[in-house]
């Protein structure tokens, strides 16, 4: 596959896209190539010199469909790229050829109640500025809202700001529909909807094109921010459970870090004391007066207090929440790195005391509290002082050995990231759509060894 984009004629590739924008910028190549896996010191000494040869950008649906057949054509290999805001190489070309950038697919094609129509390139922030308008906003996003874009979050992503409430992308009822054009002799345009759309969720774009979205929606609230510091980190922890617990008190964002982390975000040293634990949350305003009733039963102090309205401007709460958390800790210490943990539902939190007590310093606690199966439990997106590749596996290994779940984020291939397990289904559905393993090669280890 190296060999075919090394003597692939790319001026003769551009000319026969006609009308459809090409780049060939090496620095926008460069660019267009990478997204956050700089976060990782295992993926970047394994990624840093992988890049296209030719960025193309498809306008609707009908260009991708002459990009995929031009691929197939020449066999090249065809990476699809959104916003480029994940963090494990998803949208790293491993052996060069296209990079589809579909930022310019960004229509919201229609919205009703509860559901919107978009392309893959929207903004998650532009979606919710429409849907907003008639009272609803998209149920789910992560910490780089502003700058993500949908196809971008439901191919790589797995939950975020929302899940307290709606779980994760992969439950049933959170992604309703796709269209999905195929890398075959003759590509084609295929409508996934229900269950069907497990094929090419959260699947890297390894086997199919995303061109549109039906997505559903949830009821838009007027939503407040806060920080609560505490005294202690398990009195911070207890608090976030029993507030995930709360079914009457509607919220958005449960983020939990353990001193040292809060020290790292500069836009709040004013008002959150040094070495404290603290929790930044996202609460609906017509929750507030019970919501204080809960933080003064666990001893919290409200240190930090926006209403919606007054949380439009400025810095954001939920960009120092997920793996913004990550973001800010690296632009101190670039040394850092993370690990992503699922601690099993417990209201004792039995499993996460122990693991704080035991590694401290070495693994900071920050939690997302998340709604899976059913139950609030916390995902933890620790940040790791990181020393060896040893080390860190490890400590990967002694968390699960005590019965956490670790999402990989040290892995590029699809399957040894969340899954642990080759998905059956989605494997099957490559073969069909992508029979020459052209699309973002190198990520689904059950091509690589089926």
């Amino acid at each position: 596959m190296t060999s075919t984009a090394a003597r692939t004629d790319w001026d003769s590739f551009s000319q026969e896209l006609g009308e459809i924008e090409t780049i060939r910028d090496p620095a926008q190549l460069a660019k267009l190539s990478k997204d956050y896996y700089s976060y990782s010191p295992i993926l970047q000494p394994l990624l840093a010199d992988k890049v296209g040869e030719i960025v193309v950008r498809p306008a609707n649906e009908a260009e991708v469909l002459r990009i995929a057949a031009l691929c197939v054509q020449q066999r090249l290999p065809l990476t699809v790229r959104g916003a480029g805001t994940g963090n494990y190489g998803q949208c790293v070309p491993l052996f060069g050829g296209v990079i589809l950038d579909m930022s310019k697919m960004q229509a919201v094609k229609w919205i009703k109640p509860g559901v919107a129509c978009v392309e893959p390139g929207a903004k998650l922030a532009a979606i919710d500025r429409q849907t907003r308008e008639q009272g609803w906003e998209i149920r789910m996003a992560p910490s780089t809202y502003r700058t993500a874009s949908i196809g971008g979050f439901i191919g790589g992503g797995s939950g975020g700001i929302g899940s307290i409430t709606y779980g994760q992308l992969r439950d049933r009822g959170n992604l309703n529909a796709v269209r999905v054009v195929t890398m075959e002799d003759q590509p084609r345009v295929i409508e996934l909807r229900g269950d069907a759309v497990q094929q090419v969720n959260h699947a890297y774009g390894t086997n199919g094109i995303i061109t549109e979205l039906e997505i559903p929606l949830g009821p838009a609230y007027a939503w407040a921010e806060l920080i609560v510091t505490f005294p202690d980190f398990m009195t911070a922890a207890r608090l976030g459970q029993a507030l995930g617990d709360a079914d009457g008190l509607i919220k958005k964002l449960i983020c939990i870090c353990a001193a040292p982390i809060p020290n790292y975000f500069a836009a709040f040293r004013s008002v959150i004391p040094t070495d404290s634990h603290c929790a930044l949350l996202m609460i609906a305003e017509p929750s507030l007066e019970l919501f204080a009733e809960l933080v003064r039963a666990w001893n919290g102090s409200i240190v930090y207090q926006k209403s919606a309205q007054e949380a439009s401007k400025g810095s954001a709460i939920y960009e120092h929440t997920w793996n913004h958390t990550t973001l800010h800790a690296r632009s101190v210490d670039p040394s850092l790195t993370y690990l992503q943990t699922l601690f099993p539902a417990d209201p004792e939190l039995k499993l996460l005391e122990q693991m704080y007590y035991h590694y401290g310093d070495e693994v900071m606690m920050h939690l997302e509290y998340i709604r899976v199966n059913g139950r609030v439990l916390p995902a933890a997106l620790q940040i790791v002082r990181y020393s060896t590749p040893e080390r860190l596996a490890e400590i990967i290994r002694h968390h699960e050995e005590q019965g956490a779940f670790i999402a990989n984020p040290h892995t590029y291939i699809l399957e040894d990231g969340g899954r642990k397990t080759i998905d059956p289904v989605q494997f099957a559905f490559k073969q069909m759509v992508d029979p020459y393993g052209l699309l973002n090669p190198g990520k689904m280890k059950a091509w690589q060894q089926p």
